[in-house]
């Protein structure tokens, strides 16, 4: 029993019929025009007269729903009033491929909501005013029973018995009106199916961009940290017997970071869905200075070039000097200090990339081992993986470890 009455006391069933009443009320400017087929037709009989002025006012109803800001102020005002989690409609487009009935949706929502809040206004109220008079016979007021014709008085106590019974269902039907529309509102006033696609393929691109995002920071900042951290261990132990080398690692320093400043930027304002600048690319024709940089990092690199570099452009040329860039990091980090290996190969069907370095612990500057948060690897072969390559890394030998990737062309669209 409590239970039943419990819904009864919450506010949200009297802000739903708040809201089914006001929506009944909101359509009678438009009653004027509905009247105006009826009387033209005076020859018609009441009762056609009637569903005809029915029909035209639903009609007249269901076409200001086609209106958009009319759906986003019932949306706003179901989800305030009705308490359903309602999300915001698609803004200034409709989604690709709807259906012709998705833009009826709203139009069939008011002609329901118009229709729930005049029935339940007019049952409630008649309902609620006969409550009120038959104990007191205010008004005249008297109730019959009506079976087979034959029709009996209710007087004495049995005129409280019901209106007891007309003020339950006066309660009943409030209720009844709240339900009806918290059950349609997402049917009607919800996401479409076109419209939950659309959201979706925004939700997949945008988490495709931030993996894109979170692959270009670990890339950048990872090489950066490595590359300056060893750097300013050259320097420390250069700066009295050698001040020109210690000069040159900290320009180095300077310049890695700065570029690394610039990946940051661009990748915290998309994070935060703000409008930023052109994103920074590295491509091929950078790779030079990324060697310069490891150099100064007191590594020994042997580039191997062959084919035309100049002609690997787009997605191919940023992804190689990604990959290229991981590889030599995780060689600076890991590799025993001997020399880097670094083979870029054009061809016609693709472009070959390798990385070797000796494996063992470090002899040269700088810390003897670096934290690793095991994504490196991981990253690179999935990022390979989305463009169709070949992936292979492991021990080459005993003292050696290889990176290879093999990328085709078609990954430069």
């Amino acid at each position: 029993m409590i239970r039943g009455i419990r819904p009864l006391l919450r506010g949200s069933t009297y802000a739903g019929v708040l809201f089914a009443y006001c929506g009944a009320l909101a359509s009678l400017p438009l009653l004027p025009f509905a009247l105006l087929p009826a009387l033209s037709w005076r020859s018609a009989s009441e009762s056609v007269q009637i569903v005809l002025v029915l029909l035209v006012w639903a009609v007249l109803v269901g076409v200001v729903g086609l209106a958009r800001p009319v759906r986003r102020a019932l949306v706003v005002s179901a989800r305030r009033l009705l308490r359903v989690p309602l999300p915001n409609p698609v803004a200034g487009r409709r989604p690709s491929g709807s259906l012709g009935l998705d833009r009826w949706r709203t139009p069939l929502w008011l002609v329901l909501h118009v229709a729930v809040g005049w029935t339940g206004a007019l049952a409630s109220g008649v309902l609620f005013i006969m409550g009120l008079a038959l104990p007191g016979n205010w008004l005249g007021a008297e109730a019959r029973a009506s079976l087979f014709g034959t029709s009996v008085r209710v007087s004495g106590g049995w005129s409280w018995v019901v209106a007891a019974v007309c003020l339950l269902l006066a309660v009943a039907i409030c209720l009844l009106v709240t339900k009806t529309l918290r059950w349609a509102a997402p049917r009607l006033l919800g996401p479409s199916a076109a419209e939950r696609l659309a959201l979706a393929a925004e939700r997949e691109q945008l988490l495709a961009e931030r993996n894109r995002i979170a692959h270009e920071l670990h890339d950048s900042i990872g090489h950066t940290l490595t590359a300056a951290t060893i750097q300013a261990a050259v320097a420390g132990e250069a700066l009295s017997a050698d001040p020109a080398t210690a000069r040159a690692a900290m320009r180095s320093i300077e310049e890695s970071t700065r570029a690394a400043l610039e990946d940051l930027d661009y990748v915290l304002g998309v994070l935060r869905e703000e409008q930023s600048g052109t994103a920074p690319t590295r491509t091929l024709a950078d790779l030079p200075e990324l060697l310069d940089r490891l150099r100064h990092a007191g590594a020994v690199v042997e580039p191997e070039l062959s084919g035309d570099l100049a002609q690997v452009q787009g997605t191919l040329s940023r992804a190689a000097y990604r990959i290229l860039q991981e590889g030599l990091t995780n060689a600076l980090r890991h590799g025993a200090g001997g020399p880097i290996v670094a083979r870029v190969a054009a061809g016609p069907d693709g472009l070959d990339l390798t990385v070797v370095n000796r494996t063992g612990a470090r002899t040269g500057p700088g810390p003897g081992a670096f934290p690793t948060s095991g994504h490196g690897l991981p990253g690179l072969a999935e990022r390979i993986r989305l463009l169709h390559g070949e992936f292979q890394a492991g021990p080459d030998g005993t003292q050696h470890w290889r990176l290879a990737v093999r990328l085709p062309a078609r990954a430069s669209a």
